[in-house]
């Protein structure tokens, strides 16, 4: 089938929207391409179509569990040979799918980037006939760019295994600089940037200053109706504004990455069927999500770059109708941006203290510790030597971009259980619901060892073999925990530390300019471009956006807040001249009249008594008593 049936057949459609069709054709000529398309722009069908117009499997790399395992259910419901290997899933699992790949039985495979390093993926990559790769979120892979992950790095290696397989990069949001890097650290065989626009002309950018902004977040929802995201900047604060809401009788969800895997699903779903209004968020939601019809997006706290709250200012109105981005900003904004860069960028000597600290912490002695892998707890590790939890957070990146450790802080530990009773009590006990005891004979059907240690289970899995959804599997479980039956640790987010090398001593430990100070120079940078966006009031915000990305805005918006502003001025200019020339026209006789002359139904008293007190002001009319004339 040609592109063109198979947009017609798989999703309805009869022609491509913007560059879509651009970049499809240059995928399928073999040409590597980087795309270009802001949130909304439709970059799924730019990977979509030609993986089923060309022979082979399409490998999409992506950072988002979330976005894999929705689009490949979307895919499905399409009868589209869609699959995605992820963490959390199982063993057997992940080696089926694999060799469903290799075999034909996948069209579109979606990993994580973390995925490429398993010696199994690429034995198994080898076999895989690859029509092209697909790089996701691709401004990750720019070391000095605002959402660098390391894991990005790796996926040039990919290449090696299949030369001739094209790459499809993609991304919402890219500086010129950035473009370029990607391009280089994606090894092109040539350059080839395909850029759409990145006005949203549905969307109006305000910026307004706030001396309460919970009133105003109040006052923003209850005069705009429809789906919201608020971003703010900790997981505790999305539980407190979505406490807050919620007593205003506004339906709302916190989510934070603090949050067990299965909790993030439950509450993304509610709000995407709109049984929640708001989800109150960190940046850990957003990217990936599919829902067109978000009205108002709303940040409390200003995001450390322009390219951040512009993705995620634009997860508004995705649908292209009217929708609004309020960045709220205190008197103190701009000063906490500033010390950010000092938070984010310890001093050096700061950070050699911590990895000193660390190697305490692990009691690992200079010259030894290579491939020591711990779980870090950093509360502990924080109590311990006083340090402040950001700190040492931000000390760990630049110590693992300079190759002493490696810090995952977001890595996912498995689910796990075990039975604190042993079987023969287990069988004595006897006031188990029907319910419970069915599900708790299907785990130990499904499950070995649960009796003698802790052993990994799989939510997902156990929801698709009983039937069960999500909450009530979360529910069962809890319940047989509370029973005294089971031991059940969900989920969670557990930080590791590795380390890469053995211990070098204080004399020996150097921080690279490329690690250090090349980096904080460019987050400095973005820093303050973002400072100059919330303080700048006289030129319109798209402008600004747009000029920031290198794009030249033809007009104004008209909708955004120094729009509206100079709409307003220019009204009240039209107002008080109309009102002047009336006045004029009265006292042209140059004779006293009494003010009452003044008045008509045709303008406002107070708009006419502000005029009358400016001339006097101004000196351009007297009074005497109530008489008003000419000077």
């Amino acid at each position: 089938m040609t592109k063109h049936e198979i947009l017609k057949k798989y999703w309805g459609y009869d022609s491509f929207r913007g560059i879509q069709e651009q970049i499809i054709d240059e995928i399928m000529a073999g040409r590597d391409v980087l795309g270009l398309m802001p949130t909304g722009g439709g970059k799924s069908l730019t990977f979509q179509v030609p993986a089923l117009a060309m022979e082979g499997v399409c490998l999409v790399i992506s950072p988002l569990i979330a976005l894999m395992k929705d689009q490949v259910q979307n895919l499905r419901k399409r009868n589209i040979k869609a699959a995605a290997i992820y963490s959390g899933m199982s063993h057997s699992k992940a080696l089926e799918t694999m060799e469903n790949a290799v075999y034909g039985g996948v069209k579109i495979l979606y990993v994580s980037p973390e995925r490429l390093e398993s010696e199994l993926f690429r034995a198994k990559l080898q076999h895989m006939k690859i029509s092209f790769f697909t790089i996701d979120e691709s401004h990750c892979i720019c070391q000095w760019g605002y959402d660098f992950r390391p894991s990005y790095l790796k996926i040039a290696e990919i290449r090696d295994i299949h030369p001739k397989a094209p790459v499809l990069a993609l991304t919402a949001t890219a500086t010129n600089e950035t473009a370029e890097d990607i391009q280089h650290q994606l090894k092109f065989r040539a350059k080839n940037c395909i850029k759409m626009s990145f006005e949203r002309p549905n969307i109006a950018y305000i910026v307004q200053r706030s001396k309460e902004k919970l009133s105003d977040v109040a006052n923003i929802l209850q005069k705009n109706e429809g789906t919201a995201i608020i971003y703010v900047s900790s997981r505790e604060r999305t539980t407190e504004i979505a406490d807050f809401l919620q007593k205003l009788d506004i339906t709302a969800e916190g989510y934070n990455a603090g949050l067990t895997a299965m909790h993030r699903d439950i509450r993304q779903q509610k709000w995407t069927d709109d049984r929640t209004r708001v989800i109150v968020a960190t940046n850990a939601f957003g990217m990936g999500i599919d829902k067109p019809d978000v009205r108002v997006v709303i940040h409390l706290n200003c995001p450390t770059s322009i390219e951040a709250y512009f993705q995620e200012a634009g997860r508004a109105g995705r649908d292209g109708k009217p929708a609004k981005a309020v960045l709220l900003v205190s008197d103190y904004d701009s000063a906490i941006l500033k010390k950010k860069i000092n938070y984010n960028y310890p001093e050096k000597d700061f950070i050699l203290r911590v990895y000193e600290c660390l190697c305490y912490f692990y009691e690992i002695g200079v010259g030894y510790g290579i491939g020591v892998s711990k779980v870090f707890n950093i509360e502990e590790f924080c109590r311990i030597y006083r340090f402040f939890p950001t700190s040492v957070t931000a000390a760990l990146h630049i110590l693992s971009r300079a190759g002493y450790i490696n810090y995952e802080d977001e890595r996912d530990a498995q689910s796990r259980i075990r039975f604190i009773v042993d079987r023969d009590e287990l069988y004595d006990i006897g006031h188990i619901p029907e319910q419970q005891n069915e599900f708790m004979q299907f785990l130990l059907r499904r499950y070995t060892g649960l009796f003698t240690s802790y052993v990994p289970i799989f939510e997902e899995e156990i929801e698709k073999n009983t039937g069960h959804p999500a909450q009530e599997v979360y529910d069962m479980l809890v319940e047989l925990s509370r029973l005294g039956i089971i031991r059940y640790i969900p989920r969670s987010k557990e930080p590791l530390v590795t380390f890469t090398i053995n211990r070098i001593d204080s004399e020996n430990f150097v921080l690279p300019d490329s690690c250090y100070k090349s980096l904080k120079d460019a987050f400095a940078k973005r820093v303050h471009k973002m400072i100059d966006y919330i303080e700048n009031d006289s030129d319109c915000r798209s402008a600004q956006l747009l000029n920031y990305f290198c794009e030249h805005a033809d007009k104004k918006c008209g909708i955004c807040d120094v729009c509206q502003h100079e709409k307003r001025a220019k009204n009240d200019d039209t107002i008080t001249n109309t009102i002047e020339s009336h006045i004029y026209k009265i006292l042209s006789d140059r004779q006293k009249h009494h003010i009452s002359e003044l008045y008509t139904p045709d303008i406002p008293t107070t708009e006419l008594a502000r005029i009358i007190k400016q001339l006097l002001e101004e000196d351009k009319i007297k009074s005497v008593g109530a008489l008003i004339s000419l000077k």
